[in-house]
C-alpha cells in the first residue's frame, strides 16, 4: 500500500476525479460567486433595511452580470439563482462549466501530485512528516505550480460566467481576448492567485492536523475504527479546513475577479493586485472585498468536502487492492 500512496499517477487520477465531481455538484454556486464578486454588482439599503441588488452600467463597469435585481427583490442565494434562471434560462447556472471541468481535472491533479510529491521531499530532508512545516510548504509548492500552469483556463471561466449574453462562448472570449490584449491578456489575476496560496497553506495545514486528531480520537475510542478510513471524518476536515481558510484569505478573490472581468472603454480601472486592493476599499469599504463571502461559503464547504472525500475513496479503493 505505501507503494500506491507514493505513486504520482494514482495522486493525478484521485485528485483529478475528486476536483470534476466537485465542480459539477457546485457549479451554479461558483457562476453566482463570481457575479456577485465583480464591480456590476452593487448593494443599495432600502426602506426595510435588507440589503438589495442592483447592477451598475457605466460604460467602465461590466454592462450586465445577469442578476440584475429591482429594489424590490430579495438578494438571497436561491433568489438570485431563481432569477438568473429566469432571465437566462437553466443553462446559466452552468456557463463556465465547460472551461471549469477542462481545467479542474488537471488542475486537481496537479495539485494533489505536486503536493503528495513535496511533502515526500521535505520529509526525506529530515523534517517530521506531522509537522505543520510539511504541509505549509507542500501546499504552497502545489498552489504556485497549479496557478501558474493553468491560469488562462480560470481566465476563461471567469468572463463566461461574468458574460449575460447566452451567445458567449469559449470560442468568442478566447478570440475576443486574444485580438484586445494578446497573450498576456490571458494571465490576467495571477499576480491574485498567487497571493491566493496563502489560503491554501491555511487549508491543508489545518485540514492534515484535523485528520490526524480524528484518527487518533477513533483510535483511542475504537478499536475497530482504528486502521480504517472514515468517509465523514474527511468530509469534515476538508469542509471547516476550507470555510477557515476561505474566511482568511477571501479578498484575493474578488481582486482576481475585477482584474479578469471585462472592461468596455476608457482606460482599465482595476490594473494590478495593490492597486485593486486599495482601490476597492477606498470605493466601497471592507464589504466590497468580501462581496460573496456567503455564496462561497455555501459552495466551498460541499465543493471542498465532495473533492477530498472522492480523493481519499479512490485513494482507499485503489491502494487497499494493491
Amino acid at each position: 500500500m505505501s507503494d500506491c500512496r507514493n505513486s504520482s499517477q494514482v495522486h493525478l487520477f484521485a485528485g483529478g476525479c475528486g476536483g470534476t465531481v466537485a465542480a459539477i455538484v457546485t457549479c451554479p454556486l461558483e457562476v453566482l460567486k463570481t457575479r456577485l464578486q465583480s464591480s456590476g454588482a452593487v448593494f443599495h439599503p432600502v426602506a426595510s433595511g435588507h440589503a438589495h441588488l442592483n447592477v451598475a452600467t457605466s460604460a467602465g463597469n461590466l454592462s450586465t452580470t445577469g442578476i440584475g435585481y429591482l429594489s424590490s427583490r430579495p438578494t438571497g442565494i436561491i433568489g438570485c439563482l431563481r432569477h438568473m434562471v429566469k432571465t437566462e434560462g437553466f443553462r446559466s447556472l452552468y456557463k463556465g462549466l465547460g472551461p471549469n471541468i477542462i481545467g479542474v481535472a488537471p488542475a486537481r491533479a496537479i495539485y494533489f501530485a505536486v503536493y503528495a510529491k513535496s511533502s515526500r521531499f521535505i520529509i526525506r530532508s529530515g523534517t517530521d512528516k506531522d509537522s505543520p512545516l510539511v504541509h505549509m510548504c507542500a501546499g504552497a509548492s502545489a498552489g504556485f505550480i497549479t496557478h501558474t500552469f493553468t491560469a488562462p483556463i480560470w481566465f476563461i471561466k471567469t468572463r463566461l460566467q461574468l458574460n449575460a449574453q447566452t451567445r458567449s462562448t469559449m470560442k468568442r472570449v478566447i478570440r475576443d481576448v486574444y485580438q484586445r490584449e494578446g497573450i498576456k491578456g490571458f494571465y490576467r489575476g495571477l499576480s491574485a492567485s498567487y497571493f491566493g496560496i496563502i489560503e491554501t497553506i491555511i487549508h491543508f495545514v489545518i485540514y492534515e492536523r484535523l485528520k490526524r486528531l480524528l484518527r487518533e480520537y477513533h483510535k483511542e475510542h475504537s478499536a475497530d475504527h482504528a486502521d480504517k478510513n472514515n468517509v465523514t471524518d474527511f468530509m469534515l476536515a476538508a469542509g471547516f479546513s476550507k470555510s477557515v481558510a476561505s474566511m482568511c484569505a477571501y479578498p484575493h478573490e474578488v481582486i482576481r475577479t475585477r482584474l479578469r472581468q471585462e472592461e468596455h472603454s476608457g482606460p482599465r480601472k482595476y490594473r494590478s493586485f495593490f492597486q485593486t486592493l486599495f482601490l476597492v476599499y477606498k470605493e466601497e469599504g471592507r464589504i466590497g472585498l468580501y462581496g460573496g463571502l456567503g455564496t462561497q461559503l455555501v459552495r466551498q464547504v460541499p465543493n471542498s468536502a465532495v473533492m477530498f472525500m472522492v480523493y481519499e475513496a479512490i485513494m482507499f479503493t485503489i491502494c487497499s487492492n494493491d
